[in-house]
C-alpha cells in the first residue's frame, strides 16, 4: 500500500495530513528518508516517524468530545495551551478529525482511523457541520438569514447554500457543507452580525447531545458505520 495510506492505518495522522509529513521528512522507510507519499510499502517494511517505529494497528476507535472554549484542536500545542487530545485518556494514538477554533466549543472527533478522518474532512464528501451561533447586535433578520441560505461572497468566493434556522432573536442554527478557515464567522459578519458565541452540535448524524462540555465517549459501531456512509 502507499506510504500515506499505512501512517493514515497506523494511526499517525490522517492521510492527506501524514502525505504532508512524509513530505516534510519525517518518515523513513528502511532507514531511509522518503518523500514520496505514493511510495508502496508493507509490513516486511521498517517505516519510522521522527524515529519512533509504527505500524498498523488492530484497534479502531472514533470518540465524541465536547471540546470546550479555549482548547486547543490538535494533537499537541508549542505554546502549552490545553489539547483536545489531552481531554481523552487513551493508550492510543489519537488526532481531531478537522478542527474547531480556540473560541469554538463543541463537537469534535478523536480518532486513530485515518481513512475515516480522510473521508470525513476531504471535501468531495461534503459532509455536513450544524453550528449554533449567537451573535451581537440588533435581532437576526429574515434578509440575513435569506442571505445564508443563498450563499455569500466572501473573500475567497462564494460560499454554498446553508441551511439556517431561527432559533431566537440572536441565534441561528447554521449547517454548512465547507471547511473553509473560520467559514461560519466571516458568513455571519458578512450579513452584519458578529458572532459572539459558536458551538458545533452536529457533525454528519452526530449530535452533540448532552454530552458534556470537556466529556467524551466512544462512539458504537452504528455510530461509526452512519459517518462512513453518505450524506
Amino acid at each position: 500500500m502507499r506510504l500515506a495510506k499505512f501512517l493514515a492505518m497506523a494511526g499517525v495522522a490522517s492521510r492527506r495530513a501524514s502525505e504532508q509529513l512524509i513530505r516534510d521528512g519525517r518518515v523513513t522507510v528502511d532507514g531511509l528518508e522518503v518523500t514520496d507519499p505514493a511510495r508502496d510499502v508493507d509490513a516486511q517494511h521498517a517505516v519510522a516517524f521522527d524515529g519512533s517505529p509504527v505500524a498498523p494497528v488492530a484497534e479502531r476507535v472514533v470518540y465524541a468530545v465536547n471540546k470546550p472554549s479555549g482548547v486547543v484542536s490538535t494533537a499537541s500545542d508549542p505554546q502549552d495551551r490545553p489539547t483536545v487530545v489531552s481531554l481523552v485518556p487513551s493508550a492510543l494514538r489519537l488526532y481531531p478529525v478537522g478542527r474547531l477554533d480556540i473560541d469554538t466549543a463543541g463537537l469534535i472527533l478523536l480518532t486513530n482511523d485515518g481513512d475515516l478522518a480522510n473521508r470525513l474532512t476531504h471535501p468531495r464528501y461534503e459532509v455536513p457541520k450544524t453550528y449554533r451561533v449567537r451573535v451581537w447586535g440588533a435581532p437576526v433578520s429574515r434578509r440575513a438569514i435569506e442571505a445564508l441560505r443563498a450563499g455569500v461572497e466572501l473573500d475567497d468566493g462564494l460560499t454554498a447554500p446553508a441551511r439556517v434556522r431561527k432559533l431566537a432573536w440572536d441565534t441561528i442554527e447554521l449547517t454548512i457543507r465547507e471547511g473553509r478557515n473560520r467559514q461560519v464567522k466571516r458568513m455571519c459578519e458578512h450579513v452584519g452580525h458578529r458572532v459572539r458565541s459558536l458551538q458545533r452540535v452536529a457533525f454528519g448524524p452526530l449530535m452533540l447531545a448532552d454530552l458534556p462540555e470537556g466529556g467524551h465517549r466512544v462512539l458504537t459501531a452504528g455510530e461509526v458505520q452512519a459517518l462512513s456512509e453518505d450524506p
